[in-house]
């Protein structure tokens, strides 16, 4: 064997190897259902009024979740905003649904101004607001995938994250994405068609 083929077979060699890995660790949680997607699991974290909650509160309706943080200048609002009329396009169906808001920024977001953020009219009504200790919020991010660091230093420091709304069924299964700037009309659209087939 030449030099040049052993480094070729070394190479596949290795290839093999990493692809397999990458399959292992992507490969569905035992007793997960065929195809679906590795979004959403378990989480410990508080609501808007301090009580623990679990992903438990996503059994019995669908929901939207979307992780954002109260200080957000723009991305936040605007879905919020556009999940807001999106739930209005639902008419009779938006009784079935809920939006999950989880923060991204622990520090700052605090039950009590989760609650008052999420008061304000132009919101869902019912938004349940959701945060914790930081290793909380880390956990919960794992499991939905979610990317967010913090950019900048002293108070007013922002935080950089996801954009995307994740669509959960009634069993807290990942239904499908919601893409930033959707749209509340193609939103509405999305969550209504996968009613029905859920």
């Amino acid at each position: 064997m030449t030099r040049k083929t052993l480094i070729l077979a070394i190479a596949l060699a290795v290839l093999i190897v990493g692809g397999a890995v990458a399959a292992w660790q992507l490969s569905p949680k035992p007793g997960a259902p065929q195809g679906q997607a590795l979004v959403g699991g378990d989480f410990q974290l508080v609501n808007q009024d301090g009580k623990p909650v679990d992903q438990s509160v996503l059994n019995g309706k669908w929901s939207v979740v979307f992780f954002g943080f109260t200080y957000c200048p723009d991305i936040c609002p605007t879905t919020l905003q556009s999940l807001e009329m999106a739930v209005d396009r639902l008419g009779p169906k938006a009784k079935d649904l809920q939006v999950v808001f989880i923060s991204v920024d622990p520090e700052r977001d605090t039950p009590q101004l989760l609650k008052t953020y999420l008061a304000n009219d132009a919101f869902p009504k019912g938004v349940i607001g959701l945060t914790g200790t930081p290793e909380q919020v880390a956990a919960a991010a794992r499991a939905y995938r979610v990317f967010y660091e913090k950019s900048g230093e002293g108070p007013g420091y922002t935080v950089n994250h996801s954009t995307a709304s994740y669509l959960m069924d009634r069993k807290g299964r990942f239904n499908r994405v919601l893409a930033y700037g959707l749209g509340p009309d193609e939103t509405a659209h999305q969550i209504s068609e996968a009613m029905r087939g859920g």
